[in-house]
């Protein structure tokens, strides 16, 4: 198989330069582990539209959409103007702000669980003190999760990430036997480990779709099954909609399949392309979180942070929720080519692989090791995870496609029919 290495190099030598900088300064050079890939990283100076460009004027089509958050691409006319107009007022008060209320009232409306809500400034921080409201209500500590489900870096979740999903993901964690993990899409096995956890079982948290653990689309009865058996045990049912909030049509994604969570956490989309992670959920669990009403014994203590509720993120985050409420034509467009782009890929590689997904998200794996189907993070995880990122890095040393090397593959409403055509034309080639 080709190396593109040298192809890369020569396209990129400000990257390498500014990277060797980088090195020095920051640890792996990166501020997020997953950013780095070999040999280095391009270093980016603009993005527009579906477009980033780097420091040596290479132009890609980007996939990686600011780790899927950009579903209107880089730098939409509304939320640009929208963030102008409230820099011109200010960018950070500290304090209670209109423009807060403003987004969630449309988040309230949006997602029916979004009963109280409680802004941050990460994704991680709104499933921390998610699970923290589940032991908090329930009196109980154990917490169960999905093999190779990621819920950011919080220590109280930071278990069964990576496989082997038996080994610690990390030194300095404790407790971590109030971690527990149960396997995707497969409801009997899961059934069996919580049951041996009942008693002390405080909730569980899914994502429906599971993102960085393969990109793949949990079944309608195993999260029925679940939820029926987390509410006849009083825990709490967590949905992590980080990913999949406003990704697919406008609101969440459990509506469609009937569940009824406690808490739904959120991020990416909602924030317009600034920070922010949001904790929402049914009004009576929800003010465990008052502080005014409940003492230190009772209440759960979710501050925010500095950055809570920033002007900028809310008026961003309003502007991106605003036009897709007003245009619910880019899910169509989208969730279509996110379809055909797994189609054509499958049909490229004629039977070498599975490609994942839902709507406009995908993700491809090759075969190897006798799986023929993907539906948990065991099956994703004993593919050919360096295959893949040779494809990936080929597209992006070769074609001028981004894809972060080994991760899935987001679709925005910059991107066109003609785009996947490229990537499938790029397949080919590979």
């Amino acid at each position: 198989m080709k190396n593109y290495n040298s192809e890369y190099r020569k396209k990129t030598r400000t990257s390498a330069k500014i990277f060797a900088r980088s090195l020095k300064l920051h640890v792996h050079g990166v501020s997020h582990n997953i950013r780095f890939y070999e040999p280095y990283p391009f270093v980016v100076k603009s993005s527009r539209g579906k477009n980033l460009v780097d420091v040596d004027n290479n132009k890609y089509t980007d996939y990686w959409m600011g780790h899927w958050s950009l579903i209107l691409g880089h730098g939409p006319k509304n939320v640009k103007e929208s963030l102008k107009k409230q820099i011109d007022k200010s960018w950070m008060y500290g304090t209670v702000n209109e423009q807060t209320i403003k987004l969630s009232e449309l988040i309230s409306k949006a997602v029916p669980v979004a009963e109280k809500i409680r802004y941050v400034t990460s994704g991680t921080e709104a499933t921390m003190y998610a699970v923290r409201l589940a032991r908090s209500v329930t009196g109980r500590k154990i917490i169960a999760k999905i093999d190779g489900g990621w819920h950011g870096y919080t220590s109280d979740l930071l278990k069964s990430v990576n496989w082997p999903f038996t080994e610690s993901e990390s030194s300095g964690i404790t407790n971590e036997e109030e971690i527990i993990s149960i396997p995707y899409n497969n409801l009997e096995g899961s059934l069996k480990i919580l049951k041996k956890y009942a008693k002390n079982l405080a909730g569980v948290i899914i994502e429906p779709v599971l993102g960085g653990g393969g990109c793949i689309p949990a079944s309608k009865e195993y999260l029925k099954g679940i939820q029926e058996f987390i509410h006849k045990n009083k825990s709490l049912f967590i949905l992590d909609e980080i990913v999949t909030g406003f990704r697919f049509r406008y609101g969440c994604l459990y509506p469609t399949m009937k569940l009824d969570p406690d808490i739904v956490t959120l991020g990416k989309i909602v924030g317009g392309g600034m920070a922010i992670g949001v904790m929402c959920g049914k009004k009576e669990i929800m003010e465990y979180a008052d502080t005014a009403r409940k003492k230190k014994s009772e209440r759960s203590y979710v501050g925010g942070g500095t950055f809570s509720a920033n002007p900028v993120s809310m008026v961003s985050g309003y502007a991106m929720l605003s036009h897709l409420k007003s245009k619910k034509s880019v899910y169509s467009k989208i969730n279509s080519l996110g379809e055909f782009a797994r189609k054509e890929i499958r049909n490229v590689f004629d039977g070498k692989v599975v490609v994942t997904g839902k709507g406009s998200l995908f993700m491809t794996h090759f075969l190897k090791d006798g799986i023929t189907e993907i539906t948990n993070a065991v099956q994703a995880a004993r593919c050919d995870g360096v295959m893949l990122a040779k494809y990936h890095f080929k597209m992006i040393a070769n074609n001028g496609i981004f894809f972060l090397p080994g991760k899935l593959g987001a679709i925005s409403d910059t991107h066109s029919k003609d785009d996947i055509k490229k990537i499938v034309l790029a397949s080919e080639d590979f």
